[in-house]
């Protein structure tokens, strides 16, 4: 054996080692049923608060029951993709969810005045002359806002399905470096602050507790493990540790919260009195939606009615679907390599992007108020568990699915008290912020040049959309359709602050070096994996025969037979990529709570023991 073969096999024996079951094991069916349920658990946060986050724009707060189905549709909806992009997508175990990127252009978006007034929403009025909450008035009313969302989203997310299976991005990534990744991704949690302080305005106590708590579970004891029953091959059930706060700090963060909360309303030291001390955090408020809800409600196309379309609606949500795409590469590539796959080529990254493209048009199509994208929580998750398994992803997928059907499901997280969701949302946002800015790690910060290309975008993004959000009638081109467009697209934080680095990065001079881009794709595209990896993960199933008899799909960049993934770049979305080094939230814009990094330390520690845990 050559000294390149031993080092191809103890490659390939350290990757095993790292993964209790790589991409394509299938566990025990017992054991895979409960590893789906936590891979549905680990994503379970951030899916339900993405309505919560939007339900005032929407016309949506006072309607409890609507609220439940559109959150059991989010649900859905998210099941949905995951099982599409994982049968026909990139095929990797990663999740999909919707995505914070598109919360900013969709309520951008219902900030027109044509969706502004919203008298649900305007306290000022007398609340008893309103018609009926719940009723078929109030129904539409937020309907039709949902049905101009959906529009907006499946249109934009047309360009995400040409972009992806057009292998263009590759092309794109070439003028996109951190410098324009940070603070369009940072301005996505900034730009909402406003959503999280609504939420705890009314008990700041209880929305702090919660923040501390998410704090202390995520960080202070995430080293700390549970003593379980585990599972191994071979060796069967035994005893075994599981860093559980590490793997759920939000869920348990939450339901503490919640039974704080539940312990101070029984004992009456909040006030029942709506004006009166701490009534925002009793948990009694809105019990009525449990019983009011339907046990059973199947998501289908249309349920809200036939989707509007807006040109100012589509613009604006191009900016979030950017985002999502930029998040999903850097996503894709750390789920592969803690997932023990070998590097996604080119093919399979385009196939990806287009189809979570394709997912959002479906997701629209059903009633889903986002876009749907990879989800980072999940592939933290993987680090940890060591459980790679697609199909155990599948299996959550459908949990989801499962799950979404039943509206009264989705009503419970309607009872959560506001300021439990206030400080969620504060931690969400917070490091949804800190992600961005972490992209900056790769760039010359003593640069004056850089630092005025990531800090004016920053401030600018957060000015002017505030100017326009008080001055709707400020842009008057002559052309209604044009001030729309506009107002949209410079009301988006996201969208100013991309558009604004985008040029100052790529038109004031600077090295490389300098800008960072040379070492944010050495970080992607660093060599540590040899040919000889088993690409066929990434193989589409039934009809992956056939293509190998033929000779046109070689020309097709999101085919796995594509000729551009032979050669070093330029294939498909990027060309052959050699490796995926990327085990910090370098482009991630989901609000992952894991410890990426740490959790696969504390797994590359363990490579010479054996693998202990499964959940």
């Amino acid at each position: 054996m050559t000294e390149k073969n031993i080092d191809q096999k103890e490659k390939r024996d350290d990757k095993n080692k790292r993964v209790l079951y790589s991409v394509k094991d299938v566990p025990p069916w017992h054991i895979t049923l409960i590893l789906g349920f936590q891979s549905f658990l680990t994503c379970l946060g951030g899916t339900f608060s993405y309505p919560l986050i939007i339900q005032s724009s929407l016309c949506l707060s006072t309607d409890a029951v609507g609220l439940a189905q559109i959150i059991g549709t989010t649900i859905f909806v998210s099941g949905l993709s995951t099982l599409i992009q994982t049968i026909f997508g990139i095929r990797l175990p990663i999740v999909q969810s919707c995505s914070f990127a598109f919360v900013t252009p969709v309520i951008s978006l219902l900030t027109l005045s044509r969706w502004s007034d919203c008298p649900f929403n305007n306290e000022s009025l007398n609340q008893t002359l309103l018609p009926e909450i719940g009723g078929a008035v109030h129904r539409e009313l937020w309907q039709a806002r949902v049905r101009e969302v959906n529009g907006a989203i499946m249109l934009a997310s047309i360009f995400q399905v040409v972009i992806g299976l057009s292998g263009v991005l590759g092309l794109m990534m070439n003028f996109i470096g951190p410098l324009t990744v940070a603070p369009t991704i940072a301005m996505i949690g900034l730009s909402i602050f406003e959503v999280a302080y609504h939420k705890s305005e009314n008990q700041w106590w209880i929305a702090v507790m919660t923040v501390a708590l998410i704090v202390i579970f995520s960080q202070y004891l995430r080293n700390i493990s549970i003593p379980c029953v585990g599972y191994t091959k071979g060796s069967g059930f035994s005893k075994t540790k599981i860093p559980i706060f590490n793997l759920f700090p939000v869920l348990f963060a939450i339901v503490t919260a919640w039974v704080i909360c539940v312990i101070l309303t029984v004992t009456g030291a909040l006030s029942d009195d709506p004006k009166g001390w701490g009534y925002a955090a009793r948990t009694d408020t809105k019990l009525r939606v449990l019983d009011e809800a339907d046990w059973f409600r199947f998501p289908y196309p249309g349920q809200w009615g036939t989707p509007t379309v807006s040109l100012a609606g589509v613009f604006g949500m191009l900016a979030g679907v950017f985002a999502s795409m930029i998040e999903s590469v850097g996503d894709y590539y750390a789920c592969a390599r803690l997932a023990g796959a070998p590097p996604p080529p080119g093919s399979a990254i385009s196939r990806g992007i287009g189809t979570e493209g394709l997912a959002c048009i479906i997701g629209g199509a059903i009633g889903s108020p986002g876009g749907t994208t990879s989800y980072s929580e999940n592939i933290g998750a993987i680090g940890i568990t060591k459980v790679g398994s697609r199909v155990v992803i599948q299996v959550g997928a459908v949990i989801m699915i499962i799950l979404g059907c039943f509206t009264k499901f989705g009503a419970l997280f309607v009872t959560l008290p506001d300021p439990i969701v206030g400080g969620m949302f504060i931690v969400m946002f917070g490091m949804v912020t800190g992600v961005g800015i972490s992209n900056l790690q790769f760039v010359d910060l003593n640069s004056s040049r850089n630092l005025l290309v990531v800090g004016l975008p920053m401030v600018f993004s957060l000015c002017l959309p505030k100017w326009l959000e008080t001055h709707q009638t400020a842009i008057n081109t002559g052309d209604e359709i044009a001030d729309q467009i506009l107002t949209v697209l410079f009301g988006t934080s996201m969208f100013v602050a991309g558009a604004l680095a985008f040029f100052l990065d790529n038109t004031i001079p600077g090295t490389l070096e300098e800008r960072g881009i040379l070492k944010w794709k050495q970080k992607v595209e660093g060599a540590d994996t040899d040919d000889s990896s088993d690409l066929t993960i990434y193989d589409i199933p039934l009809i992956q025969k056939y293509l190998n008899s033929m000779t046109w799909p070689k020309y097709v960049p999101f085919l796995p037979n594509f000729t551009g993934d032979k050669v070093g770049s330029g294939g498909g979305c990027c060309g052959r990529k050699k490796s995926a080094n990327i085990t910090d939230a370098e482009i991630y814009v989901n609000n992952g709570f894991t410890d990426i990094e740490g959790g696969q330390k504390e797994t590359n520690d363990k490579l010479n023991k054996k693998p202990e845990t499964i959940m």
